[in-house]
C-alpha cells in the first residue's frame, strides 16, 4: 500500500508534445484562477462576510495559497511529469494516498467544470432576460425533485461538449484559445480598474457608510477561508508540466507569476468595487455590472458580462485541461483502467480520457442542480494541498540513494544494493567500498523512518490542533482551563516535531527550484489547509466519505493488482 513510484532516469521523454512555454503556462494558470469569482466573489464577501476589508481578506489567502503554490512549484519543477497532486504523493508518500488524492481531484474537476458551465449558462441567460430558461421550462418541462436541477440546462451541457471537442485537437489549440479568452478578459479587468479608479469615492469607506472593517476580525478570516477557493486553479500548471518546453525553469516561474497576478486583480478589483458603492448596497449576484449600472454607466455592464463569460471559459477550459491528463497518470501506473492511458499518435493528447470525462461533466451539468454539490469542491483541494506539502518534507530529508561504484578493469561490478522487501536478504560483499554502502544504506533507511515518524506526528498535532481551534468552545463547550491547556499540549507536539525534521540534514538541489524554509514553509501550509478543512460543513465530510468509500473499492478491486510499481 506504501510502496512509491520509481521515476525513469530521463524524465524529460514523453508521449505528449513538450509545447508550451513559460507564457503559455501562466495564461493556463491565471485562466484556472481568474474566473467566475472576480466577477462574483467580490461582491458577495464585501457584503455578507467582510465589507470593504475583503482586500485584506484577498491577500491573507494570497499569502496561503503562495504557500501552496509554492510546494507545486518545486515538485513541478522536481518531477516534470504530468498527474500534478497525485503524482508528488506517489514519488514521496506512498500508493494508496497517492490513488485517494487523484481520486478526489477527479470528482473535484468534474463538479468544477460542470458547476462553471452552468453558472455561464445562467449569466448568458440573464443578459437574455431569461428567455433560455423559460423556453425549456415551457417545451422540455421542469422537475421537483432533489439534488436534480429544476430544468435540463442543454446550454451549459452544450459548451461542455464543444469545449472537449477544441481540448482533443492537442495542447497548442487549446493554449491558442486559452490566451484569446484570457485576453479579452484581461482587458476587460482593465477597463474595470481605470473606470473603478475614475469613479471611485473615499467616503464609501467612511464610519458613516460603516467603516473599512464592519465585521471586524472574525470577518475578515471569515472572508479569508472563502477568498482562498478563488485561487484554486494553479495547480493546472504542474499538470501540464510534461508538456512544457523546459518544466524546470517554466513551471516554478508560471506559478509564480500567474498566482501575483491573479491576487493584483482580485485585490484591485475589490477596491475598485467598494469604493465605487457604499459596500452595504452591493448585489451579490453580479456586483460589479450592477455597480457600473447604478452610477449611471449601463453600458458597461454588458463589457464586464462579456468580460465574465470568456474568464468562465478559461476556467472551463483549463478543467478539462487538466482532468484527463491527471486520469492519464493513473493510468499509465496501472491504478486505473489502462484504456485511459492511450495518448493519440497526431494530437498527443490522451483522446479516451478527454472524450469520456467531457461527456460525464456534460451530463453532471445538463440535469444536476450544482449548488449542492459546490461544497463539495474545496475538500478535496485542501486535501491535495495538505498532502503535497508532507511529500515535500518528506522529499527533501531523504537520503539521496548512493550509487554503487563504477567497476575497476577485468573486476565484478559489485551487486547494486536495491530498495525493497529483499533488503534483509544476505549478500556477499567483496570490497571495502561494499561494506562502506551497506552501511550507508542503513543509516539512510533509519533516517528516513524517523522522519516519516516526525511527519506523521506533525500531521496528527496538526488535526488535534485545529480541531481543538474549531470546535473547542462551540461544540465541545470545553473549560477554558482544558482548552488552554489542550493547545498549549498539542502546539509543543506540533513544534516538537517540527524541530525533530529541522535536526535532520536536507538535500539541497541547485539544479530545480526549492522552496525556502523548509519544513516551517510546508508545515505552514498543512495547518492552514486543515483549518480550512475542518471549517467545511458536515454535510460535505459525509459526501466524501461515500466517495472515498467508493474509491477504495476501486483501489482494491482493481488499482492494487494492475499497479506497474
Amino acid at each position: 500500500l506504501n510502496r512509491v513510484k520509481t521515476l525513469e532516469d530521463d524524465m524529460m521523454e514523453t508521449s505528449f508534445n513538450r509545447c508550451l512555454s513559460t507564457i503559455d503556462l501562466t495564461l493556463l494558470g491565471i485562466g484556472g484562477m481568474v474566473g467566475s469569482g472576480l466577477y462574483v466573489l467580490t461582491g458577495t464577501v464585501a457584503k455578507e462576510i467582510a465589507g470593504p476589508a475583503v482586500i485584506v481578506s484577498f491577500i491573507i489567502a494570497g499569502f496561503a495559497s503562495l504557500l501552496a503554490a509554492l510546494c507545486y512549484a518545486e515538485f513541478g519543477a522536481r518531477v516534470p511529469k504530468t498527474g500534478s497532486a497525485y503524482m508528488f504523493t506517489y514519488v514521496s508518500v506512498g500508493e494508496i494516498w497517492a490513488f485517494l488524492i487523484g481520486w478526489n481531484v477527479l470528482l473535484e474537476y468534474m463538479i468544477g467544470g460542470a458547476a462553471v458551465a452552468r453558472a455561464w449558462s445562467g449569466y448568458l441567460d440573464s443578459i437574455f432576460n431569461h428567455k433560455i430558461k423559460n423556453f425549456t421550462e415551457t417545451h422540455v418541462g421542469a422537475w421537483q425533485v432533489p439534488f436534480l436541477a429544476r430544468y435540463p440546462d442543454f446550454l451549459a451541457a452544450g459548451i461542455l461538449l464543444v469545449a472537449t471537442a477544441f481540448i482533443s485537437f492537442g495542447a497548442k489549440v487549446s493554449s491558442w484559445l486559452n490566451h484569446v479568452f484570457s485576453a479579452i478578459s484581461m482587458g476587460v479587468i482593465l477597463f474595470i480598474l481605470i473606470m473603478g479608479f475614475v469613479l471611485a469615492q473615499p467616503k464609501n469607506w467612511s464610519a458613516q457608510e460603516g467603516g473599512f472593517a464592519p465585521y471586524g476580525l472574525s470577518g475578515i478570516m471569515a472572508g479569508t477561508a472563502t477568498c482562498f477557493y478563488a485561487f484554486v486553479g494553479f495547480d493546472v500548471i504542474a499538470a501540464s508540466s510534461e508538456e512544457a518546453r523546459n518544466p524546470q525553469r517554466a513551471v516554478p516561474r508560471a506559478i509564480a507569476c500567474s498566482l501575483g497576478l491573479a491576487t493584483g486583480a482580485y485585490i484591485l478589483v475589490s477596491v475598485v468595487l467598494t469604493l465605487m458603492v457604499p459596500w452595504h448596497t452591493l448585489d451579490p449576484d453580479s456586483a460589479l455590472a450592477d455597480a457600473f449600472y447604478r452610477r449611471g454607466y449601463a453600458w458597461a455592464g454588458f463589457l464586464v458580462a462579456a468580460g465574465s463569460i470568456c474568464a468562465m471559459n478559461t476556467v472551463l477550459l483549463s478543467n478539462l485541461f487538466s482532468l484527463p491528463r491527471i486520469v492519464y497518470a493513473m493510468a499509465e501506473d496501472g491504478l486505473f483502467f489502462q484504456v485511459f492511458s492511450r495518448v493519440h499518435p497526431r494530437t498527443q493528447v490522451p483522446v479516451v480520457g478527454i472524450v469520456v470525462f467531457g461527456l460525464l461533466m456534460a451530463l453532471l451539468a445538463l440535469v444536476f442542480d450544482l449548488e449542492a454539490l459546490v461544497q463539495f469542491l474545496s475538500i478535496g483541494t485542501l486535501l491535495a494541498y495538505t498532502f503535497v506539502a508532507a511529500s515535500i518534507i518528506v522529499l527533501r530529508f531523504q537520503q539521496q540513494k548512493v550509487n554503487a561504484p563504477a567497476p575497476a578493469a577485468g573486476g565484478r561490478p559489485s551487486p547494486e544494493p536495491h530498495e525493497g522487501p529483499s533488503t534483509g536478504e544476505l549478500k556477499e560483499y567483496e570490497s571495502f567500498s561494499d561494506k562502506l554502502q551497506l552501511v550507508d544504506r542503513e543509516k539512510s533507511k533509519e533516517h528516513r523512518e524517523v522522519v516519516t515518524v516526525a511527519v506523521v506526528t506533525l500531521m496528527v498535532s496538526a488535526v488535534c490542533l485545529c480541531s481543538i481551534l474549531v470546535f473547542g468552545n462551540t461544540h465541545l463547550h470545553l473549560p477554558t482551563w482544558s482548552y488552554s491547556l489542550l493547545l498549549v499540549l498539542f502546539s509543543l507536539g506540533f513544534l516538537l516535531s517540527l524541530f525533530l525534521i529541522w535536526a535532520h540534514e536536507q538535500q539541497r538541489n541547485t539544479q530545480t527550484f526549492q522552496i525556502p524554509l523548509v519544513p516551517l514553509s510546508p508545515a505552514l501550509s498543512i495547518v492552514l489547509n486543515i483549518y480550512l478543512m475542518l471549517k467545511l460543513s458536515y454535510m460535505t465530510w459525509l459526501r466524501f466519505a461515500v466517495w472515498l468509500l467508493l474509491g477504495l473499492l476501486v483501489y482494491f478491486g482493481y488499482g492494487i493488482w494492475h499497479s506497474k510499481e
